[in-house]
């Protein structure tokens, strides 16, 4: 996405290049390329390489879901802070009734939508796709991990 075009539903995805396009396909290679050599050449050595590959994958993958989770906990509250000072009074209890999905798809929306696109998420128990796709004024978020 180039700095003069605008985020919207359609492009606000990220890809890390370094996570997406090289270290994920490597990994998977690599896994594979160590079960291929243990069927072909059975033994302890290649049976470690399996457990290695395997190791290195998951650790690979929960060294990018935790940054991400600390994330969603920061939007969350975010989220709530920035709902209890654009509701009225009356309706900041129903707050801490939307669900972490549902704050983190209201990131998007705009200040002057975000109240209504809030109670319609309870209502009708939108999900972060329903919320984003409803959203006419777009809040850019171009700090996502």
């Amino acid at each position: 996405m180039s700095k003069a075009e605008h985020q919207n539903l359609g492009n606000h995805t990220r890809f890390d290049p370094a996570f997406h396009f090289i270290l994920t396909p490597v990994l998977t290679v690599n896994f594979i390329i160590a079960i291929v050599c243990l069927v072909r050449h059975p033994g302890l050595c290649p049976a470690w390489f399996v457990v290695l590959s395997l190791a290195a994958f998951v650790a690979f993958f929960l060294l990018r879901s935790y940054p991400l989770k600390v994330q969603d906990r920061v939007i969350r509250l975010e989220e709530r802070m920035r709902l209890e000072a654009l509701a009225p009074a009356e309706w900041r209890a129903q707050i801490y009734k939307l669900s972490e999905d549902q704050l983190i798809g209201l990131r998007f929306a705009s200040d002057d939508e975000a109240v209504e696109l809030a109670k319609q998420a309870l209502e009708h128990n939108l999900t972060r796709k329903q919320i984003k796709e409803r959203i006419k004024n777009w809040r850019e978020d171009n700090w996502r991990v």
